[in-house]
């Protein structure tokens, strides 16, 4: 198992993420960057571990509210060894050739997706895209018939507890035993929760094949050494 940061990117800021309350984020505060412009906490990131991939969640793409195209362009440009991964709320097949076309992996948000169809639709164009599986507490966001047909899953999927995203509650260990259970095939992602090398452990005791994190770096819970542990293949 291994690490994956995450930023996430509103107004042109990296914001703090906080249970999927997207309304009231608010740039981002740490030890890690001097300010919360994206590069700097980029940087701020990778120099905290030796991370061979970035999740980068486009929060205003994702509501429709403009993008950061260009701010994923230029950390492609400063990191071109970094493997990025980006929720850019892509609907249909235009949209997600336009973000893959940036040299990144695309994730496909089951809230972004107005149908499985959709979904079957970018799979067949770019098979190496994820699927994560949006929840918040027991609501599940985006076409039902995704969360119970594993045959319609990519190889890789993001088990995404918005609820739990920064709150310090923990993984969902049930969820992800759960999604493990419905498609033991497939690469299962973990995103949200994770508080300390503690969480890291059990995740890796689920099967899990990767971790999201963003606080628990920042705040240091997961030091150098922790992180170079899980640093990747």
């Amino acid at each position: 198992m291994f690490v994956v940061p995450v930023i996430d990117l509103m107004g042109g800021h990296a914001v703090h993420a906080r249970r999927g309350e997207r309304a009231s984020y608010h740039p981002l505060a740490t030890p890690l960057a001097r300010s919360s412009d994206p590069l700097d906490v980029v940087r701020g990131l990778l120099g905290a571990g030796p991370f061979r991939a970035l999740y980068v969640a486009d929060l205003d793409a994702i509501r429709g509210s403009g993008n950061h195209a260009e701010c994923v362009r230029a950390i492609r440009a400063e990191f071109p060894g970094l493997e990025v991964w980006c929720d850019a709320g892509v609907r249909d097949v235009a949209q997600l050739e336009a973000w893959s076309s940036t040299g990144l992996r695309p994730v496909i948000g089951t809230e972004s997706l107005p149908s499985a169809a959709a979904l079957a639709s970018m799979l067949a164009v770019c098979p190496s895209a994820m699927l994560s599986l949006d929840t918040r507490g027991a609501e599940r966001l985006g076409p039902a018939e995704l969360f119970v047909r594993p045959q319609a899953w990519p190889s890789t999927v993001i088990v995404m507890t918005l609820e739990r995203v920064g709150s310090g509650r923990g993984p969902a260990a049930d969820r992800l035993r759960a999604v493990r259970a419905l498609a033991p095939d497939r690469r299962v992602i973990a995103a949200g929760g994770v508080r300390d090398t503690e969480d890291l452990e059990t995740l890796e005791a689920l099967g899990v094949h990767a971790a999201l994190v963003a606080s628990a770096i920042h705040d240091g819970s997961l030091d150098r050494a922790v992180l170079s542990r899980y640093a990747g293949p």
